[in-house]
């Protein structure tokens, strides 16, 4: 037959075991640090994310100005000679 426990800490009713108390507390450290990591590559991919980006803005301008360039040549070369 049990008693009924009442209010308290239960290591006042249960042996305490430093095995099962251990691991608990790496399972607790294993999550914060699994989380963190989570956290930290979430982070990296969004800068990722802005830095293409970054990138195509940059290779759209390049063959905006080739383009330009480009276009602006055959518009001298159309006009007549003066």
């Amino acid at each position: 037959m049990t008693t009924p426990r009442g209010g308290g800490s239960k290591y006042l009713y249960e042996p305490f075991n430093a095995n099962a108390a251990r691991i608990d507390t790496h399972e607790k450290v294993i999550a914060e640090r699994w989380a963190g990591l989570e956290r930290r590559l979430s982070t990296i991919e969004a800068t990722l994310e802005r830095l293409e980006k970054r990138f195509w803005v940059a290779v759209y301008g390049v063959v905006a100005i080739v383009l330009s360039r480009s276009i602006l040549t055959l518009l001298e070369m159309a006009r007549p000679f003066s």
